[in-house]
């Protein structure tokens, strides 16, 4: 469904991408795993469109995307929940879930039910502001928020960074329940190492901007791996 091919990326003189591959398919999640500063959320900007790629190519659906705006993107089914949550604190709740609505059909501009059987506590703060909300109600609000989209590949950079263990596992309990449906593809960053061990099928571990392994799920058992994740 999504296939990244040979990327490279630069800011200004800075590389931040070297030759980096990844493939997302429907009911699978696909782990990015390393350290701070390898590259990871540039990867994740380059799959949204929020930064250009000077080399390679990215496809979704077997089309060519590498050129398109992130709106375009968003249209296709490429749904983002970045670092940090970037969530509107004025807005309420129900504002922000709305703010999803925007590449939808004016027929599809209503809130899935899946959005509050998997974070129930939405539903009862849908007038609260969203800047009202914890850290670990923020994420589920900005996870909640992409789902509103009906994405077909999802985008999440490090969900768990400063979250509360209780909403660590409402979130994993969520990425394995939108991966039964086997209509989405999930492309997870993370640093928590066994969060990741836990989810992934596919994997890749980066290093100074390049991919220096990947596998499927099973592979991540190989200590060299944490080894090359851990601080």
């Amino acid at each position: 469904m999504l296939e990244v091919q040979d990327i490279n990326l630069f800011y200004g003189a800075a590389q931040a991408l070297r030759g980096v591959s990844l493939k997302a398919e429907p009911g699978k999640v696909t782990c990015v795993l390393g350290r701070n500063g390898v590259g990871k959320t540039s990867l994740m900007r380059a799959i949204v469109g929020q930064a250009p790629v000077a080399k390679g190519s990215i496809r979704f659906n077997g089309e060519d995307i590498t050129t398109l705006a992130p709106s375009e993107r968003a249209r296709r089914g490429i749904a983002f929940v970045p670092q940090g949550r970037e969530i509107f604190p004025l807005l309420t709740v129900a504002e922000n879930l709305e703010t999803g609505f925007a590449p939808l059909k004016r027929a599809e501009r209503f809130i899935p039910d899946d959005v509050f059987s998997l974070f129930p506590v939405l539903d009862s703060m849908m007038r609260r502001r969203g800047g009202d909300l914890s850290g670990g109600q923020q994420q589920q609000l900005a996870i909640g928020r992409a789902l509103t989209m009906r994405p077909k590949v999802l985008v999440l950079d490090e969900p768990t960074e400063g979250i509360q263990p209780s909403i660590i596992k409402d979130i994993g309990n969520a990425i394995r329940y939108l991966r039964s449906k086997g209509d989405m593809a999930i492309v997870l960053v993370e640093q928590y190492f066994d969060f990741a061990k836990e989810l992934a099928d596919h994997f890749i571990v980066m290093e100074r901007g390049a991919v220096v392994m990947s596998g499927d799920g099973a592979a991540l058992e190989d200590p060299d791996v944490r080894n090359r994740i851990a601080v």
